[in-house]
Order: structure tokens, then sequence, then C-alpha cells
């Protein structure tokens, strides 16, 4: 993508991040109630960075980039819904 649009992703997911950040062991749970391969490790490597989610994402899924940070971007979403 283009550099605004990875921009526009980061500063979008890293404002509503902070949201979920809060309450990391609901955040945990909920990671890995919808990726159920990674690790408990993986899991808390990622806390606080979208960027690194996304990564875990393509690395152990094997996503595109474009598609681990639309799925960041969905659980973000859905993390703010149920608060």
């Amino acid at each position: 993508g283009s550099s605004i649009e990875i921009l526009y992703f980061y500063n979008y997911t890293i404002m509503n991040w902070d949201i979920i950040k809060w309450n990391l062991t609901r955040a945990k749970w909920a990671i890995k109630a919808k990726w159920g391969d990674l690790t408990d490790d993986e899991v808390s490597e990622m806390e606080g960075s979208a960027e690194a989610m996304a990564w875990k994402l393509q690395s152990k899924y094997g996503m595109a980039k474009e598609d681990a940070e639309s799925a960041v971007e969905e659980f973000v979403a859905e993390m703010e819904k149920a608060d």
C-alpha cells in the first residue's frame, strides 16, 4: 500500500490499541480465541504493539502484510464494540 495507507493504518490502530491495552488479560484471551495457534509467549511479545501483532500474524499464519494489518484493525474494532 501507499505510505498514506500505512500511516492511516498505524495511526488508527495505535490510537485504538490504547483502548484495549488497559485490559491485557481480556485482550490476550480474545487474541488466543481468534488465533489459537499463537502461543502465550507469542501473544505476550506483541503486547502494546499493533505492528508486532500484525507481524506475528504474518509469520505464524503466512498472511500477506495487508491481510494481517486488516485482521488487526478488525480485532481492535471488535474489542471496542465489546467494551
